[in-house]
């Protein structure tokens, strides 16, 4: 069988053409624009007409090389000699297609769950399209939208197998993106094309339309990743950590990045606050229309759900797929997400639309994302005594999301709570300062996020420095950033709880502010207390 290029998949639908526009001028522009396969889709066309239309594609398209594939109509497929043949669930058995077609036909088959994913292999398809991944208007669907996080779970099941995997359902440029580098399994299986339906056949100009989704497709496979460390391995030590902590911190105070923060309301002021008291500038905005321009001038955005209301969460959307697109860490606090059904919903939502390069948590929110029930929570806070074994716990959860981002990309996770557990999957950090004092206090975890976000944004200040140097992509490491700004923090406490001037809560956080811009160089090396596991 010839080698088939399924990167990207045009999908027809003459019903999305513009007011003018000839479906076979569509088709060919389509084509010079570097789409690699079609699939022709007529569902409410007579045999004639689909014919006629199938038999003029196949043309065009043996002119450009490329695979035609016929939707559902084994008639017309063997009529115009198609490349392949595309069955939906209830359409005509793999197997049946397979015993009528000539010999190395292609044929593909739709799933949307690991039990259709089973019968493909079963049936011996040669590709599968996956989805709906995301909501679309092009097809009514009668299938739950599975999400990027869900592709990843039925590549899983095709380790092994030589069945390739298309995903489809809602894809356009704006989520290209987030798709390819989402749709990882466990084992680094990602996918092998993209279907695209209305991008480009509702385009005026389907060419350019197509080779924008092609040159997406490219650089992606030229990066590899979106928040790839500079070193993911297992070289960080005690003395290197706390070195690159340290220019973190005289990077925050020189360059003063920006950072974008929708947070909970409960402590808007404390962490802006926070955030100018170790160097850096907040902006707290949540308007959905102020997101691409935030996104240009920003260092790190910080996304908390503590105060989890619709306009928010429209912003929160737009804001984590703007930062992503130019490249700028994403601190994420699922705050208080195993406490009702709406919030898992909304955070599955917002993992599903962008990558985050540090999530922070409480045992009991991070259990939840994991789908643990060794931490329970009570409203925000974590119930029960922790993880058994937190060190592998914090590793596994980091391995498990940075397969949401492609193999060889890193998102960070931080266990919060007395002592400190940070991961990039490899590695992982175990921090032993604090105090008490901050478990009084409404809003400290927020606060660490913003530390996290402040020390992150300078990461990849540093990364941007380097790239202008060496003229080629790096990424800032988002595992210095976490400790960076959980070190900053819990320093700051114990030093702020020690003063004479603190009689308790209510006059620790003002002591707090105090310590987190006296915070030093000197500090950090003298005070320090982590481990490199």
């Amino acid at each position: 069988m010839t080698l088939i290029d399924y990167s990207l998949y045009l999908v027809t639908d003459r019903k999305l053409l513009p007011p003018g526009k000839d479906y076979f001028e569509s088709l060919e522009q389509s084509l010079r624009g570097g789409v690699t396969i079609v699939q022709i889709r007529e569902k409410d066309t007579d045999t004639a007409e689909f014919l006629d239309i199938a038999l003029r594609s196949k043309d065009l398209c043996d002119r450009y090389k490329v695979p035609l594939i016929v939707n559902d109509r084994l008639d017309i497929a063997l009529a115009v000699q198609a490349d392949g043949l595309h069955v939906g669930q209830r359409d005509m058995p793999v197997s049946v297609a397979r015993k009528l077609l000539p010999a190395n036909t292609i044929i593909g088959v739709s799933c949307n769950n690991l039990q259709e994913i089973e019968k493909a292999i079963q049936d011996g398809a040669d590709y599968v399209g996956i989805g709906a991944v995301w909501a679309t208007t092009t097809k009514d669907l009668d299938k739950p939208v599975i999400g990027v996080r869900g592709v990843g779970e039925m590549l899983q099941r095709l380790d092994g197998t030589s069945i390739k995997a298309v995903a489809i359902g809602g894809i356009k440029s704006q989520n290209l993106l987030r798709t390819l580098h989402g749709s990882v399994s466990p084992n680094n299986h990602a996918l092998d094309g993209v279907a695209v339906v209305s991008e480009i056949m509702g385009s005026l100009i389907p060419e350019q339309a197509a080779a924008r989704l092609s040159e997406l497709i490219s650089s992606f496979k030229r990066s590899g990743c979106i928040h790839k460390a500079l070193s993911v391995s297992s070289d960080y030590s005690v003395t290197t950590v706390i070195d690159g902590v340290v220019d973190l911190l005289n990077c925050v105070r020189e360059r003063s990045p920006l950072i974008h923060q929708i947070t909970n309301n409960v402590v808007i002021a404390q962490s802006a606050n926070a955030t100018i008291a170790l160097g850096a500038s907040p902006i707290m905005a949540t308007t959905v229309q102020e997101m691409e321009d935030l996104a240009k001038i920003h260092g790190a955005l910080l996304v908390n759900i503590g105060t989890l209301v619709p306009t928010a969460y429209e912003g929160m959307m737009a804001a984590g797929t703007f930062a992503n697109a130019r490249r700028k860490p994403v601190v994420f606090d699922p705050v208080g997400v195993g406490a009702s059904e709406f919030r898992k919903k909304a955070v599955g939502g917002l993992l599903n639309t962008w990558q985050s390069s540090v999530i922070k948590g409480n045992a009991a929110e991070l259990a939840a994302l994991a789908g643990s029930n060794e931490v329970q929570s009570k409203g925000v806070d974590s119930v029960g005594s922790g993880f058994k074994d937190p060190v592998s716990f914090v590793r596994n959860v980091a391995r498990k999301e940075r397969k949401h981002s492609i193999s060889s990309s890193c998102c960070v996770v931080v266990l919060s709570g007395k002592i400190d557990y940070i991961s990039d999957g490899t590695n992982v950090a175990v921090l032993e300062n604090g105090h008490e004092l901050l478990s009084k206090m409404t809003g400290s975890g927020c606060i660490s996020g913003s530390c996290i976000a402040s020390y992150c944004a300078a990461a990849m200040s540093k990364a941007q420095m380097a790239e202008e140097d060496q003229g080629k992509m790096v990424i800032g490491d988002m595992f210095l950033g976490a400790i960076g700004g959980i070190l900053a923090l819990t320093i700051s406490a114990e030093l702020a709880a020690v003063r004479d001037d603190v009689k308790g809560p209510g006059t620790f956080f003002p002591a707090l502010i105090d310590e987190l811009s006296l915070l030093s160089s000197r500090i950090i090396r003298e005070r320090a207390r982590i481990q490199i596991l």
